[in-house]
C-alpha cells in the first residue's frame, strides 16, 4: 500500500470518495456504474457493452485469481475474455490483490490495467457508492489524484455512437455450416459467436452499419453493445428491411432494443441499470422463471409494442422488459444474455431456438 498513490472518485453529485490507485497511473471519466457479479472481472473488463463507463464491482476482493493469457479456440475466437482489450474506462473496488494465485494465470490484474492504460481505485466503501448510484441514479464521475482541483468537466458517453466505436470494422467469418447468420456487431461478446459457431452455422460478422441485406443469409442476429440504442438508426432501417423477409431474427442486449425500435416500439434509460449475475427474469405467459446475467442501461417499453408483437420475458424485480417476440413470426429477442460469460447458462436454448428456425 505504501507504493500507491492516492486518488479519488469525484462523482457528478459532488460526493468525493479518497482511495488509492493502481493499475494505470492516470486520470479517466466516464459514466459510474455498479455490478453485483461475483466473479468474472476478466470477461466483464473486456465486454464491450461497458464503453464510456467507470466500473464499480460490489465483490469486496478484486485481482486474487490474476488474469489468463491471451488465446484463441479452434474456431479463432478468443478464450476467458470478451474481446481484444479492456473497454471499461475505470475500475471501482473495496479491496485489491497484487498476489494472485491460479493455474492460468499470467500477470496481475494491475499489470494487465496498466498495460492497457485503465486507472483502478481501491479502499473506498463499494457498498456506499452502489447506495448512492440506486437512490439517484448512475452517473458521470472522475478518477483523478487525490490533489486533484479541476472542475467538474465531464461529458456525458451516451453523447455519443459509442456501438460504432467497439465495433468491428470489417467482415469476419467464423465457423462453416449449411446454414450462414449475419451478425451485426454494436459490440458482440465474444461467447456469443461461440455460441453459434458450436451449433454448425457460419457466422458473418459485420459492422454496426453495414447493409448485409445485400449478402445471402439464412438468420440474421443482433449482437449486445454500449449506449443509448437511438445511436443506431442506420442498424435500425437495415433491420426494418430484413424483415421483409420473413427470415429468423434473433437479437441478445442491445439487440433486443435494436429490434424493438425497428418495430416502432421506444426505448428509455434506467435509472441504474441491470448488471449482475442474479436477474430474475419470467417468460411471460408461463410461470417459468431463470436467473441470468445482464448488462444494459436501456430498456423497451412495453406499452408502445405494436399489436403483433408482445413482450416475451419480464424482469421480476422490477418489472422491466427482458425480452421481446412477434406473435406469428420468427423474429425474437432477450434483454438479459443467455451466453453468461460468466454467469448462469439457464437460458442458452435461447440460441437453440434461433438455429432451429433457420
Amino acid at each position: 500500500m505504501a507504493t500507491r498513490k492516492k486518488v479519488k472518485l469525484v462523482l457528478q453529485n459532488g460526493r468525493t470518495m479518497v482511495g488509492w490507485g493502481f493499475g494505470y497511473d492516470g486520470p479517466c471519466d466516464g459514466e459510474v456504474v455498479f455490478s453485483t457479479a461475483m466473479v468474472g472481472y476478466t470477461e466483464s473488463l473486456t465486454d464491450p457493452s461497458f464503453s464510456g463507463q467507470i466500473l464499480c464491482l460490489t465483490y469486496p476482493i478484486l485481482g486474487n485469481y490474476g488474469i489468463p493469457p491471451m488465446e484463441v479456440d479452434a474456431y479463432g475466437i478468443i478464450k476467458s475474455f470478451e474481446s481484444e482489450k479492456i473497454w471499461i474506462r475505470g475500475l471501482v473496488v473495496t479491496d485489491y490483490s497484487e498476489n494472485y494465485s491460479h493455474w492460468d494465470a499470467v500477470q496481475s490484474l494491475g499489470d494487465w490495467m496498466a498495460e492497457q492504460k485503465i486507472p483502478g481505485i481501491c479502499g473506498i466503501d463499494t457498498r456506499l457508492l452502489t447506495q448512492i448510484l440506486r437512490e439517484e441514479g448512475t452517473m458521470l464521475g472522475k478518477i483523478v489524484p487525490a490533489d486533484d482541483e479541476s472542475p467538474f468537466d465531464v461529458p456525458d458517453p451516451h453523447l455519443d455512437n459509442q456501438a460504432a466505436l467497439v465495433s468491428c470494422k470489417e467482415i469476419i467469418r467464423y465457423g462453416k455450416g449449411d446454414k450462414k447468420v449475419v451478425l451485426v456487431d454494436c459490440g458482440v461478446k465474444h461467447q456469443i459467436l461461440r455460441n453459434l459457431v458450436i451449433r454448425g452455422v457460419e457466422v458473418i460478422r459485420v459492422p454496426w452499419d453495414y447493409d448485409f441485406n445485400q449478402l445471402e443469409w439464412d438468420g440474421l442476429f443482433l449482437s449486445n453493445g454500449p449506449g443509448d440504442p437511438m445511436h443506431c438508426q442506420v442498424t435500425v432501417e437495415h433491420v426494418r428491411k430484413a424483415m421483409e423477409t420473413g427470415k429468423p431474427i434473433c437479437g441478445i442486449c442491445m439487440g433486443n432494443q435494436l429490434l424493438g425500435l425497428a418495430v416502432g416500439a421506444k426505448t428509455y434509460k434506467l435509472k441504474y441499470g441491470h448488471r449482475s449475475h442474479n436477474q430474475p427474469v419470467r417468460q411471460c405467459g408461463t410461470d417459468k422463471c431463470y436467473i441470468t446475467a445482464q448488462n444494459h442501461g436501456f430498456a423497451v417499453d412495453d406499452a408502445t409494442l405494436p399489436a403483433d408483437w408482445e413482450p416475451y420475458f419480464i424482469n421480476m424485480n422490477d418489472g422491466t422488459n427482458e425480452g421481446i417476440r412477434h406473435k406469428t413470426k420468427p423474429y425474437f429477442s432477450a434483454q438479459f444474455h443467455p451466453e453468461a460469460s460468466s454467469g448462469p447458462e439457464d437460458t442458452e436454448f435461447i440460441f437453440d431456438d434461433f438455429i432451429s428456425k433457420l
